[in-house]
Parts: C-alpha cells; structure tokens; sequence
C-alpha cells in the first residue's frame, strides 16, 4: 500500500483543499518534487508553502509516522533537509538526526484510489483494466504504445549491447549471433544463440568460399554429426547416409585444424515442430546465407522497407537439403526459401532491434527512426495478447502496436506494475461508477500466451 501512497503524492491525486499540518498550519503544495527510487528522501526539491511561508526541500512518505524510526531516519543526516513528513496516520512525532522536530502532515489515500487499486490488483481477466478501455481516447491509448514501443527496442537493444561488449566492440559477430538466436522461431532460440557462440567466425572466414565446409562446421558445433546424441527415431538413416558422414569427416578434420569443440547436440528440438522449422533446415539456410555474404551489419542498416531486408536475407538450403528434412529419409524436391512471413519475424526482432541499437551506439537519429518505421511497415502480429486488447476496443494496426502490447504485458501487466501504466493511471483515478462491483471471470483455462511470431516463447 505504500507504493500506492507513493502514486497519490506523485500524481497529486489527494484532495488539495484544506490541507494543514498536524499543528494546524496551512498548506500549499506547489511542486511534489521529483521521485527517488534510489536511496534517500521518497521525493526531491519540493515546493510547499506552510503558512504562507515557501520551503524548497525533500519530503518523505510513510504509512505510519513511527515509520521514520523505524527506518532509521532519524539518526540518518540524508534526510536533515526533510521539509516535510508526509503519512496516512500520525501516531507520533518525529525528529531528524540534529533532534529538530519533522512538520508533519495527514494525506490519507483516497477510498476510490484504494479500491480501484485493490480491484486491479484481484482481478484474474487480461488485461485487468479491461472496464476502462472504452473510455480511454484513442491518443491517449496510442500514445502510451508509442513509448512502450520505444521500450521493447531498448530492452532488446541490451542484449545486443551485451553481445557486443562480451565480443569487445564485435558488431558483426553480434549481428550474426542476433540473428542465429532469431532462425531457432522461439522453440530452440537459446540453443541457437548458444551455438552462434561456439563458433570459430574467423576460422570460418577461411573458409567462406566453400559451402560444403561451411555447414560441417555449423552442423559439427551444433553437435548434430554425432550419431549417438541425435534423436533416436533419426540415428538408423543418418548412419547409412552418405552425405552425413561426408559432413562428419570434413568437420572431424576441421575441428582437429581449429580445435573445435561442438555443443551438446541433445539440446535441440524437434518435437511437435513443423520439418520447415527443423535445426538441420535452419543451419543450412544460415550457412547459405553466410556464404552468400548478403547479411552483415552494414548492408542490414542500409534497408529501408521491407523488400529490401527481404533481399537480403533470402536464402535457402543447400542441394542435399531441398530433399532432405532429415539425414536419410529423402521427401519431395523443396528450396526451402524462408517465408514472408519468417522475414518479417526477423525484421521484428532482429533488423528493427540491430538499427535501434546502432542507432543508439552512434547517435544516428536515422536510423533509430528507420527502425521504428520499418515496424510500423508490418501488419501487426497475431497472438492472443493483440486478440484480448482487439476485443476490448484498442485498434492495433501494425508491428510497433503488438510489440508495444507484448512489452506492457511482461513489463508491467505480469509484474502487478499497473502504478507505472498509463492506463493503470486513469483505471485508478476514474470515477468508481465506471468500474464494475465485481471483476469480471477469470480467462479460459490456458491464459495469455504468445505466438511464436515474437521468437522468445
């Protein structure tokens, strides 16, 4: 309930006449100062006028007024510039470490406020503010996935950040290792990326006119040119397959040459997994593509629609492959060219993201607006989180809007976060008469998921 106090004071949602202290002096808040969410006083730099007489300095809230002590605050000299003790309930008087004595004041948090925050809060429907949306302007609501948008490309922009340093200023390397994590479609994007790790780029480079070399290396460090760690129903055709063991003894050669160690191949998934999603087709796309050298950093950046990520990272398999799903079982003639609809799952995480970051990296603004425009460029992903937001009236047209809803669930609406949700704000400070007695039923059985269309699971 603290944090709700907190939100009061904050948003000024107190009633502002007749305030005065708890010795009878009135007060006037003129500015609640600036929040700290680190250590120290809750708010900074505050304006308040008590008895007419302007203070500039720190206020600190709590339920209770022996809270104070009970912090410590009291022997602590951060807190000597507390203009003001903020509580719900005055049951003592308070003093800081010189033993001057606190002016304190009782703002107790309106009942609307609280039940409308408990209402959210008990409420099992997604998304818990479902009651209000209706009354939400359409700028208000837009405006809101605009930023969220904004947060899901830097909270991806982290972990290519963190690609980057971990390979000393590698972007490259990064954009490849980003981009190998994306081909595992959500079910083997960990394995994937943990395979991108594993691999010798430079000695690879070595070797980048030669297809065929390429995939023993990328087939040898996924672990999948070892009979005895591949899938049980898979073992009986690979060991009669030519072309397996052509690979296996290329990539026992390379490895002897470069000192390769492969990953554990059990790792990878194949399970209620379509073949066109299989690791063996999606290696192969990759070494394809690496050997076409049609998908580095700098030709990624140089994208400006979507048909032009769509050149450049067409690919398809290699000729054993096209009628292969599996070593040894052959099936009908198939380049396997990856899907509009796979490339745009690229652009949404990984070419949007890498433009953002870079963006960010070099201070070019172009590219950090590329990015976000080339996700207003695809239709808007079809998951369950769009279709609950779609049933309760919010217009989601493109990429930018479901990614700014897949943010605002696991950032926020999974966390209980609804205090730093725009729509959580207007939900808590609406007119109870808007709101329903009872929450609504609880979701189906199965809850909100996500498609694999967002590749994280």
């Amino acid at each position: 309930m603290e944090k709700l106090f907190h939100y009061t004071w904050k948003h000024r949602l107190f009633p502002l006449r007749s305030l005065v202290t708890t010795d009878g002096r009135t007060v006037e808040v003129l500015d609640v100062g600036l929040h700290n969410h680190d250590a120290g006083p809750d708010f900074f730099n505050a304006k308040i006028k008590i008895d007419g007489t302007m203070w500039v300095g720190n206020v600190e809230l709590h339920l209770k007024s022996s809270h104070w002590n009970l912090h410590g605050h009291d022997r602590d000299e951060a807190y000597d510039n507390t203009i003001l003790h903020v509580v719900c309930e005055a049951d003592m008087d308070v003093f800081n470490s010189k033993g001057q004595r606190l002016v304190q004041m009782v703002v107790p948090i309106p009942d609307n406020l609280r039940d409308n925050y408990d209402r959210l809060l008990r409420d099992d429907r997604y998304p818990r503010c479902h009651d209000i949306l209706g009354q939400l302007p359409s700028l208000t609501i837009h405006s809101w996935l605009s930023a969220l948008q904004t947060e899901r490309l830097e909270r991806k922009t982290e972990d290519i950040m963190a690609r980057v340093n971990a390979l000393c200023g590698g972007w490259e390397e990064a954009t490849f290792q980003t981009l190998a994590r994306y081909y595992g479609f959500g079910v083997n994007n960990d394995v994937f990326e943990q395979w991108a790790k594993a691999l010798p780029m430079r000695a690879i480079d070595h070797h980048r006119d030669d297809l065929f070399q390429i995939e023993a290396i990328f087939f040898g460090q996924a672990g999948l040119l070892d009979i005895d760690t591949a899938p049980l129903s898979h073992r009986e055709e690979m060991d009669g397959d030519l072309y397996f063991h052509r690979l296996h003894r290329e990539y026992k050669y390379l490895a002897h040459k470069f000192t390769l160690t492969p990953i554990d191949g059990k790792q990878w998934k194949f399970l209620r997994m379509r073949p066109q999603n299989f690791p063996y087709i999606r290696l192969s796309q990759l070494a394809t593509l690496h050997y076409n050298r049609t998908a580095g950093l700098s030709l990624l950046l140089e994208c400006n629609t979507i048909e032009d990520v769509e050149k450049a990272l067409a690919t398809q398999v290699s000729e054993y492959w096209q009628t292969h799903y599996v070593f040894g079982v052959e099936s009908e003639k198939n380049d396997k060219k990856m899907s509009r609809a796979s490339i745009e799952n690229l652009v949404i995480n990984v070419v949007a993201p890498l433009m953002f970051a870079y963006g960010r990296y070099r201070h070019k603004e172009q590219l950090v607006n590329k990015a976000i425009d080339l996700l207003e460029q695809i239709k808007a992903e079809d998951n369950n989180i769009v279709r609950l937001w779609r049933e309760c009236g919010v217009e989601v047209k493109t990429a930018g809007d479901s990614q700014a809803l897949i943010q605002l669930k696991k950032e926020y609406c999974d966390k209980h976060e609804c205090l730093r949700c725009r729509m959580g704000y207007h939900y808590i400070k609406s007119n109870p008469g808007f709101l329903k007695e009872e929450p609504s039923p609880p979701t189906p059985k199965g809850g909100v998921s996500e498609s694999d269309s967002d590749g994280e699971g």
